[in-house]
């Protein structure tokens, strides 16, 4: 690692969901002399202890360059994304704007003002979409042959980053599997469910849950987990072969229709689940399942939490938000 007693990060995308996760445990397991700058949208939020937030929208070029060069990192997270997929549909331009050239914008003003500075470049398992096909557990060799307008905007600056690293970027690529925890958005499956369940305890919502396909298998990680590969790779960057991609997976595939099934039998509640035609995305991918090998070996990392343990999580803070 660099310098071990100063280390300068800036989290892109620091405020978001994995981001505020990520801004703890860096706080926590980094050396006491280094420095955490938050990228936020403008107005998006105030310095906490041990951070300070800056003002950093990816897709506006210029200011990027300006906190980078003003900020001079030695390592920089990008987090900052749109990163619901029922989100990129609905808004494909907003999309590939923030998702590619957000990402060029940084990977550029880093090589222009810091060139020694070191991007880790949070990526996504979507990128593999179509090679989900086969079934089996994908390793970073298998193609990338997105699905949707999410995937293949974060394929291309998966791409991208790696073309950058063969000219002198100094660079890794992780690709996440679904994640999840509390604080993460309704827009994803976990939470959806469990902020349902919680509605209809306290009388809220109507005792039906309206889903989508059941049958859909994913490989699901708690954002703890997640997070404690993000710290391994700053804490290991300068050992690791520039601008390689490492799969975060915990290579076994849980349907969709379990984990409600799990969720509901945390609650008291007579809950009716009923499929809506709506809720059925196109090009539905029917397991994605991932292997984590070279996390193993290069990060020395594999998943600790159990998924009862994350959803019971998941459901408790829901509860406690309803409540409010």
């Amino acid at each position: 690692m660099a310098d071990s007693g100063h280390v300068r990060i800036l989290v892109t995308g620091g405020l978001g969901f994995a981001g505020r996760y990520l801004i703890r445990a860096l706080a926590r397991r980094l050396h006491p002399g280094s420095e955490i700058i938050v990228g936020a949208l403008p107005g998006g939020g105030e310095d906490r202890p041990g951070s300070t937030v800056v003002a950093c929208d990816v897709v506006d070029a210029d200011q990027v360059r300006s906190v980078i060069a003003t900020q001079q990192p030695t390592h920089v997270f990008h987090l900052a994304a749109q990163a619901a997929v029922s989100a990129a549909q609905s808004s494909v331009r907003e999309t590939w704007a923030v998702n590619l050239n957000g990402t060029l914008n940084v990977a550029l003003a880093i090589v222009e003002n810091v060139p020694a500075c070191r991007l880790i470049h949070c990526s996504s398992a979507e990128v593999y979409g179509g090679s989900f096909g086969s079934g089996l557990p994908l390793d970073e060799s298998a193609p990338l042959d997105p699905n949707n307008p999410y995937a293949a905007s974060k394929a291309a600056a998966d791409l991208m980053v790696a073309q950058m690293a063969k000219q002198g970027l100094r660079a890794v690529r992780l690709r996440p599997f679904n994640h999840t925890g509390p604080g993460q958005s309704e827009q994803f499956v976990v939470p959806a469910f469990a902020a349902q369940i919680a509605r209809i305890e306290r009388g809220a919502q109507e005792p039906v849950i309206r889903v989508g396909n059941l049958a859909s298998q994913r490989d699901f990680l708690d954002v703890e987990d997640v997070v404690d590969a993000y710290v391994e790779t700053v804490l290991r960057f300068d050992q690791l072969p520039n601008g390689c991609a490492i799969n975060l997976a915990s290579g076994r595939a849980v349907a969709i229709g379990d984990i409600l099934q799990r969720l509901l039998a945390m609650s008291a509640c007579e809950i009716d689940v009923v499929p809506a035609d709506t809720r059925m995305r196109k090009a539905e991918t029917a397991v994605a399942l991932g292997s984590a090998k070279r996390a193993r070996e290069l990060l020395g990392w594999v998943p600790k939490r159990d998924i009862s343990q994350t959803l019971t999580a998941v459901l408790d803070f829901c509860r406690r938000q309803t409540a409010l």
